[in-house]
């Protein structure tokens, strides 16, 4: 998927709108993202400040240097890149060299001269070179209404972060901003979808006059709600994700430009490391899943941490304490496929402590029912699980009656222990999910297919009888090689009763011909096999009209 691109805008300086960049950036890196931030505040350059002692050197160009790099018809926007140092995949391009001479290159520029040229094909080019090799891309813009401000708010975002303060200025100008960039998006010669635009209340302080802070959030509602609309679940308030989207004043940060993400490890919820988790994470999600923050904002942002996290184990077996026998041969087998597995006990109190999962997937052993520890292990799982591929996958018991389980375990396909299959069929058909593979020939769980045909292949029967086996293991074939489950599942009910022993065998009982037991092993070596299989993942964001 390519990269996406935000562009941070303010109508006003002084909001927070570089710091708010830079420590985004920051936290998007060491979750495990390429990001590529850009300064193109070209007359009033501070980005580079808050990168400064993570920088290899100071910057010999820059933004400003694509100008020159067009007029040259030289193409190579990866020159004027720079990687940070100790914080992930980071890379920054400064506005320009911080020589004296830069300011001359500035008031030389005449965007609308550089517009009729073709600079905006030779930027769209840069563009596209940038999405491909980074997951996000962070511009911050110039503030107030300009040509460079057209650039970065219309030509180059996929969305628009708008930073503003609690005063009527602020907010008007952001949201007339927002409108301007809209409009001008449409005019564009190029494919571009929606601008969606993110409102950040910045710099709020609530702590001091409450009261007052509390109706200047609900101006601030009123004035920005229409901006929510394109993209905030239908479940969510405006007024609730606006408490999410707020940068609280912290006096501390204010002075000098500094990376608070990188000392509040854990922040708590009055630290303003804490808001900008929310604000990093409602970026990486694409503002999209927003009624899981609403939800449960801690789970959200562990979730997002988590997204690019390498996991400890492959797989998390949750056992419940009447199927530690049967739980500890499953796991002997799994481990005997290279599977990194780890157990949980039902009762386990460490798991749910731990701010993380250090295993990918979850493996749900279900002996008659699903237990209450089992049911909040499950929950506390997806909570962890947002834009990732990790499933839970239900095993069932002998005797567990899948239509009693509960909606969210019932509806997984599950696998099952009982009759042929044990823990080692078990373990191999686990690992073919967890790898994205299923059976050419789902026979469903009603029958057990495999031991249907291979007591088949045992029985003595008359030669009549072996005439009508042989048609349905014909026919079985057939179904076989369609993939029909249903036919297949029809077949095989049959076929159990063709070969259940009518009388005690003897004279006139013969074992199957051999053309009948070449079928069957056919089958049975079809049931082994395996087709990659794709997955989507669904899109949740909710259409608003």
């Amino acid at each position: 998927m390519p990269g996406s691109v935000f562009t941070f805008y303010s109508y006003k300086g002084g909001v927070g709108r570089s710091f708010t960049l830079a420590n985004v950036a920051v936290l998007l890196a060491r979750w495990g993202h390429r990001v590529l931030c850009l300064d193109w505040d070209l007359e009033a350059p501070g980005l580079g400040d808050y990168f400064r002692p993570r920088l290899p050197a100071k910057p010999a160009g820059g933004v400003v240097d694509l100008v020159d790099d067009f007029r040259c018809g030289r193409f190579a926007p990866e020159a004027h890149v720079m990687r940070l140092k100790d914080v992930g995949e980071l890379d920054f391009v400064a506005a320009g060299t911080e020589e004296s001479g830069y300011v001359g290159q500035v008031q030389e520029i005449d965007w609308a001269a550089l517009y009729d040229d073709g600079f905006g094909e030779y930027l769209e080019r840069c563009r596209e070179q940038w999405s491909a090799e980074y997951d996000f891309v962070l511009i911050d813009s110039r503030t107030g209404i300009s040509d460079i401000g057209g650039i970065c708010t219309a030509h180059l975002p996929d969305h628009l972060v708008v930073l503003f303060t609690a005063n009527r200025q602020s907010i008007r100008g952001a949201m007339d901003l927002a409108r301007r960039a809209d409009t001008a998006r449409n005019l564009l010669p190029f494919d571009r979808s929606r601008l969606t635009v993110l409102p950040v209340l910045s710099r709020f302080d609530n702590r001091e006059e409450y009261d007052r802070s509390e109706t200047w959030r609900g101006i601030v509602v009123d004035e920005t709600a229409e901006l929510y609309r394109p993209w905030l679940d239908q479940s969510v308030t405006a007024e609730t994700m606006s408490r999410h989207l707020t940068l609280p004043y912290v006096s501390y940060w204010s002075f000098g430009e500094q990376l608070p993400v990188l000392s509040e490890k854990t922040p708590s919820a009055d630290q303003i490391g804490f808001a900008l988790e929310t604000v990093a994470a409602v970026i990486a999600c694409r503002l999209d899943r927003t009624d899981l923050l609403a939800e449960n904002r801690d789970a959200y942002v562990a979730a997002v941490r988590a997204s690019r996290q390498e996991f400890k184990h492959d797989l998390r077996v949750s056992i419940p304490r009447s199927s530690v026998g049967t739980a500890n041969k499953l796991v002997a087998e799994l481990e005997k496929l290279d599977v990194r597995v780890v157990k949980s006990l039902s009762g386990d109190r460490s798991l749910l402590v731990r701010a993380e999962d250090d295993a990918r997937h979850l493996c749900l052993l279900v002996d008659g029912k699903v237990s209450r520890w089992q049911s909040a292990e499950v929950e506390l799982f997806l909570h962890r699980t947002l834009g990732q591929d990790r499933r839970v996958i239900p095993i069932l018991t002998a005797g567990t009656e899948a239509a009693s389980l509960p909606g969210y375990v019932g509806n997984l396909r599950y696998l099952r222990l009982g009759g042929s299959r044990g823990p080692a069929e078990v373990a191999r058909d686990l690992i073919g999910q967890l790898k994205g593979f299923t059976s050419l020939v789902d026979a469903g769980d009603d029958v057990d297919l495999a031991a249907v045909l291979t007591r088949a292949r045992g029985s003595r029967l008359r030669p009549s009888r072996w005439d009508l086996v042989d048609e349905l293991v014909t026919a079985l074939q057939a179904a076989a090689a369609a993939g029909d489950g249903a036919r297949t599942r029809e077949l095989a009910a049959d076929l159990a009763v063709a070969t259940k022993p009518l009388t005690p065998n003897g004279d006139g009982h013969h074992p199957a011909p051999i053309p009948t037991r070449q079928s069957i092993d056919w089958l049975l070596r079809t049931l082994d096999a395996r087709v990659q299989t794709t997955t989507q993942q669904p899109n949740h964001r909710k259409d608003h009209g």
